[in-house]
């Protein structure tokens, strides 16, 4: 080998030194860098360096070194600015909050390398209420465990900051937790004006710490998501009240309306029935016209809550308007919308109010009853024919019901059993 070629290969090895020990760098740009730098020194080799020649690796490596940093700089950046963006867009797409919880947990997988599962939960009624999940096998909304009182998520909730657990297994926020706890995660607050509205967790696969990279843009997620997540809940209560009868607290037309729209989609979609019942409180007038109207409104809010209070779970019960109840039933056709019309008819039986006054305010229920899609196939359609029929049970004989005629042939009327 030639002086000049074994003083190359000299200063050659002399970067590979100084690049081995520089643990910033990945071992994939290391590669790189070295190749960069064998090039460099091929290139020079015709060119004096004026007796620095012992210095030539130290003083072209670092400058390499340097300028690959600024680059890595400005791409780290340019990265976290593009992960911004997409989360802020993703974010303001929609007010519905279990919408705006799923984006978030998803952008949080996507934030950190070997992200194992992300958590939130939100802060209601002064405790903490799952609210979205994503693991990485890609199964959603099924959290491993609930918030305990002596855990991380309860921690970050009390101290408001945010918190890392390098090593889950040699934690004590983890201690006899078992095998599905291991590796390190973080656990940060959703703050929106000083006010606490969850905690994001994000656990990793690996122990250690996290980059401040990803450090900082989970941070930023959780302030983009805490405002997001405010506003959902503004606009869900909004709404709520928007779709809520003032007198009795049940819901009102406007929910009502779009109620038996969902139902409609849903119902053609499994390709099954729905009914629709339509009730009449029996005697109210005479309430309004002996008490007047401050007590009839109280004896509606007690009767139709007391209806509400024994309906099914998937049952919806609204306020149609006056003393008029709507009933839907999904997944209901004739038989079964007979049978719990039959129940509810024979529930305002065991009714009472007592009035201001002293005396006993006992009501009955008439009903009408239509099918989707056998007496109509829209919701416009098939209220009307749950009234009809209900017009006509209240002319032929109250505390019955009648079944609307259309699809289903002539009108019927049925008596309840005494």
């Amino acid at each position: 080998m030639t002086p000049e070629k074994q003083e190359r290969a000299e200063t050659f090895q002399r970067a590979r030194e100084i690049i081995e020990k520089d643990s910033s760098i990945s071992s994939e740009e290391k590669e790189g860098i070295l190749k960069l730098i064998q090039a460099l020194i091929e290139a020079s080799a015709s060119t004096p360096f004026g007796g620095q020649k012992k210095g030539q690796a130290n003083s072209l490596t670092q400058e390499i070194i340097s300028k690959h940093a600024l680059l890595a700089l400005v791409k780290q950046q340019a990265d976290e600015l593009d992960a911004l963006k997409r989360i802020g867009l993703n974010l303001s797409a929609s007010l519905d909050l279990q919408t705006i919880l799923d984006s978030v947990v998803t952008e949080a997988m996507g934030l950190v390398k070997n992200a194992r599962a992300a958590h939130i939960f939100l802060y209601l009624n002064e405790k903490l209420e799952f609210g979205a999940s994503l693991v990485d096998t890609g199964i959603r909304n099924q959290p491993l465990a609930l918030p305990r009182l002596n855990g991380l998520t309860y921690a970050v909730l009390k101290s408001g900051e945010q918190m890392i657990v390098e090593n889950m297994e040699a934690d004590p926020f983890y201690d006899q937790m078992g095998e599905q706890w291991l590796g390190s995660i973080i656990g940060i607050p959703l703050k929106f004006n000083n006010a606490t509205v969850g905690v994001m967790n994000l656990s990793r696969s690996t122990i250690g710490g996290f980059t401040p990279s990803e450090i900082r843009l989970l941070g930023l997620l959780a302030d983009q998501a805490a405002v997001v997540i405010f506003n959902a809940k503004l606009y869900r209560q909004i709404t709520e009240q928007a779709n809520t009868d003032s007198i009795t607290g049940l819901p009102n037309r406007r929910a009502l309306d779009e109620r038996l729209q969902e139902e409609i989609r849903y119902a053609r979609r499994m390709k099954t029935q729905f009914a629709v019942v339509m009730m009449d409180l029996d005697g109210f007038k005479k309430v309004n016209d002996v008490h007047g109207h401050a007590v009839g409104d109280d004896v509606l809010h007690s009767a139709f809550n007391y209806l509400a209070d024994n309906m099914r779970a998937e049952d919806f019960l609204a306020r149609y308007g006056g003393d008029e109840l709507t009933l839907v039933m999904r997944n209901s056709g004739l038989e079964a919308s007979i049978s719990v019309t039959n129940k509810i008819i024979g529930l305002m039986t065991n009714y009472s109010f007592t009035s201001p006054l002293g005396d006993e305010i006992k009501l009955g229920l008439t009903g009408g009853i239509a099918i989707y899609p056998l007496h109509a196939a829209n919701a416009g359609d098939l209220l009307r024919a749950a009234d009809a029929a209900l017009y006509q049970a209240k002319k032929r004989e109250r505390g019955s019901y009648v079944i609307a005629s259309g699809m289903t042939g002539p009108l019927r009327s049925i008596e309840v059993k005494k």
